[in-house]
């Protein structure tokens, strides 16, 4: 019994050590995101130590956490250095990718895959057309500054897209393009965003490694007067991106639950 006790007590602060390592790695990649270090090089080990509360087997933890993320690197000579910028894209507004990312660099377009295919069953019916109506199918390699951001697989009804196919698809956002084809600008969109595995054809086009995980943004974008045109499955490297928005919690729920 006192083994057993003494398993359990060695496993519990296992636990709790790693509790806290990913707490703490929670805080030093937000400060990382938000630029808080300067050149881009982490305090010591030990001043981490102190500015936290943390011991140092603790740092040492969090920073491998780190590592593992590829975000940051241990130089000897130097320190711990972030290796790795993460750019922001706001969730607050309809943009296009060149658009929300204008501010870091510039947003390139490899045009790998354009033309008509008939539209299956889920695309028709998230664009409101008969099922088999062919549709503009646009595959999109996205590069800021010359590095692979994102994998866009877009769907566009045909009566845009016909217009599209004589546009400038490498140097030009598509939102720009449908509301001057379409001659109204762009209203909502409908988006879903979660984690997936990166397959073997994403992995290669984003050289990403296969099976790492990236996000997926699923959005089907609506004209003003509430017309979908423009469905997308949108893959971003998870390691050079990350989402940010506002939320505000109803004036309704509010009052609601505090009666």
């Amino acid at each position: 019994m006192p083994a057993e006790r003494s398993l359990d007590h060695a496993a519990r602060r296992r636990r709790l050590r790693a509790d806290r390592a990913r707490q703490l790695a929670d805080l030093l990649r937000h400060q990382i995101l938000s630029g808080a270090f300067p050149g881009g090089v982490l305090p010591l080990e030990n001043t981490l130590a102190d500015d936290y509360r943390a011991s140092r087997n603790t740092v040492r933890q969090a920073l491998d956490l780190l590592r593992g993320e590829r975000l940051v690197e241990r130089q000897p000579g130097v320190g711990t250095v972030v290796v790795c910028e993460k750019y922001p894209h706001g969730l607050d507004r309809l943009q296009g990718l060149a658009e929300t990312l204008h501010e870091h660099g510039t947003v390139s377009n490899e045009v790998r895959t354009v033309g008509p295919v008939p539209a299956p069953a889920p695309v028709a019916h998230r664009l409101g057309l008969p099922e088999h109506t062919d549709v503009l199918y646009v595959e999109r390699l996205r590069r800021l500054n010359g590095l692979p951001l994102s994998l866009d697989l877009t769907y566009v009804p045909m009566d845009l897209g016909t217009g599209l196919l004589g546009c400038d698809l490498e140097n030009t956002d598509l939102f720009r393009l449908l509301e001057s084809l379409a001659g109204q600008p762009l209203g909502h969109a409908d988006i879903t965003l979660e984690a997936v595995n990166a397959d073997a054809h994403s992995a290669a086009v984003l050289q990403a490694p296969r099976g790492a995980a990236v996000l997926m943004l699923e959005r089907l974008t609506h004209l003003r007067d509430g017309r979908p045109v423009d469905l997308e499955f949108i893959r971003f490297r998870g390691d050079r991106i990350t989402m940010s928005g506002l939320l505000h919690r109803s004036l309704h729920h509010s009052i609601h639950h505090s009666l």
